[in-house]
């Protein structure tokens, strides 16, 4: 185990190296936080319409209330709990699937890689809102159908990326080693090939959790997202354009709560990209 100083130093090292990722992992730690909290932290309940509409900002409210009186802090932080929710489960339904899905067919390979992979080609040339607007219309709104809409959308990007590392992992000596020793291609795979693609499944994770929040808020903001009721911070970006020479700040604070989100995300992504880069992880050692 290392000692505390060198972990000490390696941790400096890795904050010197990479301090957006730095910056990017306090925004998802306040996030995460923010999310697991959210009855403690909300002053009051997300569908709580006890409050005079329309109020600006104050000391009692201080990202005022909407149209319905209800208070936009509270809103914004239940929020984070429901993005944070579908985002992270469809991804990880998501890119699990389609990693499996692409490293099992490119291990195989034959007429059913390739068969395979006319599917992928077929679903990565549909537009993506497009395909996840029809999705939710034919599954109607509900958070769960959009989670589901979401791993349709996120399966064939994963498939594509992690077929591509396995068909190089699979030419490997280890694997050739392995398969000599008389291991099943089951247990190859398992143990040999899943476990090389586990730095890229990381970052495709990180990456699409961003897009999947931006998604959702975007099938919410169009009313083919979360139910109405629920605090989607689409859903409140929507009721701001309506109100927004009335009430900015309705509109205002949701997008800078997406908007910190995707950043943090994105430059969080960025960071575990340039750390798993053999190339780039000299520096770290």
């Amino acid at each position: 185990m290392p000692e505390p100083p060198r972990v000490a130093a390696r941790l400096g090292r890795l904050l010197s190296l990479q301090p957006l990722g730095a910056a990017g992992a306090f925004i998802v730690l306040v996030l995460v936080a923010t999310a697991a909290f959210a009855p403690q932290l909300a002053p009051h309940g997300a569908k709580e319409a006890a409050f005079a509409p329309y109020l600006p900002p104050s000391a009692g409210f201080p990202l005022g209330t909407d149209q319905l009186g209800r208070d936009i802090l509270s809103r914004v932080i239940w929020g984070a709990r429901l993005s944070l929710y579908v985002g992270v489960v469809s991804v990880i339904f998501g890119i699990t699937l389609g990693g499996l899905w692409g490293v099992v067919t490119a291990y195989f390979g034959g007429a059913a890689d390739t068969a395979s992979q006319r599917v992928v080609d077929t679903l990565m040339s549909l537009p993506p809102i497009i395909l996840a607007l029809s999705l939710m219309a034919a599954l109607g709104q509900s958070v769960n159908n959009v989670i589901l809409a979401l791993t349709i959308l996120l399966t064939p990007t994963a498939a594509r990326t992690l077929r591509a590392q396995a068909l190089s992992i699979k030419e490997n000596a280890f694997v050739e080693a392995a398969r000599a020793l008389g291991c099943s291609h089951w247990r190859v795979i398992a143990l040999h090939v899943l476990p090389n693609t586990f730095a890229t499944y990381i970052v495709l994770v990180t990456v699409n959790v961003a897009y999947a929040i931006v998604v959702e808020a975007s099938l919410s903001f169009l009313g083919l997202g979360a139910p109405p009721d629920e605090p989607s911070w689409g859903a409140m970006l929507t009721a701001g354009t309506q109100a927004i020479e009335q009430a900015p700040w309705m509109f205002l604070f949701p997008g800078l709560a997406i908007s910190l989100t995707v950043l943090g995300l994105n430059l969080l992504g960025d960071a575990i990209r340039d750390l798993t880069d053999p190339r780039l992880r000299g520096g770290l050692g």
